[in-house]
């Protein structure tokens, strides 16, 4: 591994091995509190203050957040085929995990080490696109109904509102505004890093059996789908990578709570995030070479 790649992989693997030890030695960390910080406030802050000092034109955005659209249905469409094929598998159990990749808590650092403030602000499209549908269709599919309220109750999605008059006369807010969202914004990539490692300690591993090939079909066939959607809309430069790196992210942490809320198969869930989490770790060298 040459030594820009371990600069890129360092931090989100020592970040999150630091949560997981933590939890580990039986230390106490709040992850409900600290969770609700973070998609309270830390999470509309980011998207807030990296959309409106984008370093990259709108064009370049509109292709992550379409791109970002089209990748999550089409993974649903996929998915629910697949599991009709194979089995006629619940789809409120295992689609979601099919559907919602870590984009927070490992896609966008992952992204920010490796473009920096550019990608960032490219990742925070695709991560506000991936939070509204995971928080009204993913949740809508764990819950077996539909609801307007689980949308008007997603943070992120305000962030991405306040943030569009700013975008389209390509102004700036305020400098008070900025700052503040700025440090606050700050605050999510370590958090959701050491959140991620704390989750990971907690989760029981079981049925290994079908969370092995979950985690598998997450990983491979989001990177396929990325590449393709890329392909097809002629996508490159920094914006084919961020699509890339947010695309092939393992099983989303959030997944297991709803699953755990719901009930639905709560233990393979949790083995799927552990799972393909772990070969993501090893799997990222060539995941980042092929995304830069």
């Amino acid at each position: 591994m040459n030594v820009d790649l371990l600069a890129i992989i360092a931090p989100v693997f020592l970040i999150s091995a630091a949560g997981f030890i933590w939890a580990k030695m039986g230390r106490d960390f709040h992850s409900e509190f600290v969770t609700t910080i973070v998609l309270t406030f830390a999470t509309p802050s980011l998207v807030f203050a990296s959309l409106t000092s984008l370093e990259v034109s709108l064009a370049e955005s509109g292709d992550v957040l379409v791109a970002q659209l089209v990748i999550v249905a089409a993974t649903g469409i996929l998915g629910a085929i697949g599991l009709r094929l194979f089995g006629n598998l619940p789809t409120h159990s295992y689609l979601p995990m099919l559907m919602f990749g870590n984009m927070g808590n490992m896609g966008l650092p992952l992204c920010f080490f490796a473009f920096g403030a550019p990608g960032l602000a490219l990742a925070a499209v695709a991560f506000a696109v991936h939070s509204v549908t995971q928080f009204t269709i993913g949740v809508s599919v764990a819950a077996g109904s539909a609801s307007i309220k689980q949308l008007l109750r997603t943070p992120v999605i305000y962030g991405v509102l306040a943030s569009l008059p700013f975008m389209f006369t390509g102004t700036r807010p305020p400098l008070w505004v900025a700052n503040t969202t700025e440090v606050v914004g700050n605050m999510l990539i370590p958090l959701m890093l050491l959140t991620m490692g704390v989750a990971l300690a907690r989760l029981k591993l079981s049925r290994l059996g079908r969370s092995v090939i979950f985690a598998v079909l997450r990983l491979g066939g989001g990177l396929l789908l990325a590449l393709a959607v890329t392909e097809m809309f002629g996508i490159d430069g920094m914006a084919r990578g961020v699509i890339i790196i947010m695309g092939a992210m393992p099983v989303a942490v959030f997944n297991y709570i709803f699953a755990e809320r719901y009930k639905r198969a709560p233990d393979e869930v949790a083995a799927a995030i552990v799972i393909s989490t772990a070969i993501s770790f090893v799997t990222l060298p060539a995941l980042l070479l092929i995304a830069i």
